[in-house]
């Protein structure tokens, strides 16, 4: 184990997982700026992942740290329709972490990185009371165009590809069980933990006309359906259906043992990051039939009121600044 008692020592460790230059980046780490080559228009996000806010090392291993911190950014370049490209990476390090988790954070996010061509461009360390990640992520349109939120309209379809709901129930067995919660909800555990990304559909639904808007689920449908409505011209509304067959059956299971509806739990949700958008209503059995895990969820409505199962819904969901 590389002893890690300098910045430096930092930067080597980063050297030994992630090459510095490729065709994109023409100047790579070790100067004051990268220089990134590029034909074509890029879409950028950046998000931070940051100790007893978005994680818990009781729970989290360093993998899965290295792994989720750089997933979340790649999913916002997914819900673009967009091929990331490449990232920046800002590191804030406590005093009291060892230096075996080091090894893992990086060989974990190094994995997910070549998994999709992504190169490291660059980024910053800093000391600090807590463990955080921050990371800046690029993407070009590999779909012929970049999907935003904002064209979608009544008659519309609503639709996921990937879950709703598994990475909540996760994150509250986590909370209540700590990682025996693995044994009782492997695959909603997991779903908080590792969640999937969906690149590959983020572009085929950017290269079909069919498609009217796009977004990942990152915050839950309760918050996220309301942000993507708000893009719409006019006072646009929603209907969704989420019964029982749409759901996991871990979902199910928890929200029986905990004596409360399976289909709330899952419409609150957070951190799936499945693909949510809008779709013509006469192109979605034609896009459905391409892209094998796309379902319908609701429809666009003409007023701004949103129905879950047939009953008006007004609570709101996830918020980072909520009490």
């Amino acid at each position: 184990m590389t002893k890690l008692n300098s910045e430096q020592d930092f930067l080597t460790l980063i050297d030994k997982f992630f090459p510095s230059e490729n065709g994109h980046v023409t100047l790579g780490r070790g100067d004051d700026c990268s220089v990134l080559r590029a034909g074509k228009d890029l879409c950028i996000s950046k998000d931070l992942f940051l100790e007893d806010v978005h994680f818990r090392r009781s729970y989290f291993s360093p993998a899965d740290i290295g792994y989720k911190s750089l997933a979340v950014n790649i999913s916002d370049i997914a819900a673009m329709g967009g091929q990331p490209c490449g990232f920046a990476l800002g590191l804030i390090i406590p005093p009291n972490l060892e230096n075996e988790f080091w090894e893992p954070f990086f060989k974990s996010m190094s994995a997910l990185a070549q998994q999709h061509d992504l190169i490291l461009a660059g980024g910053d360390l800093s000391g600090g009371q807590y463990l955080g990640v921050s990371v800046t992520v690029w993407g070009e349109a590999a779909g012929g165009r970049f999907l935003s939120r904002g064209n979608a309209k009544p008659g519309d379809i609503l639709f996921l590809h990937g879950p709703a709901g598994m990475a909540r129930t996760g994150l509250l067995t986590l909370e209540d069980l700590g990682p025996k919660a693995a044994e009782i909800y492997p695959e909603c555990v997991q779903a908080h933990l590792r969640p999937s990304m969906r690149v590959a559909a983020g572009i085929e639904l950017a290269e079909s006309p069919h498609v009217k808007g796009l977004m990942d689920l990152s915050d839950g449908l309760a918050r996220d359906l309301p942000r993507f409505l708000g893009c719409c011209a006019g006072n646009v509304g929603a209907e969704i259906s989420l019964d029982k067959s749409k759901l996991h059956e871990e979902i199910v299971r928890y929200a029986e043992s905990k004596s409360i509806s399976s289909a709330e739990h899952a419409f609150l949700g957070g951190e799936d990051y499945a693909l949510f958008g809008a779709a013509s209503a006469e192109g979605f059995e034609e896009l459905k039939a391409a892209i094998p895990g796309l379902y319908q969820i609701g429809t666009i409505t003409g007023d701004n009121k949103v129905f879950l199962n047939g009953r008006k819904y007004t609570a709101g969901g996830f918020d980072h600044f909520s009490k």
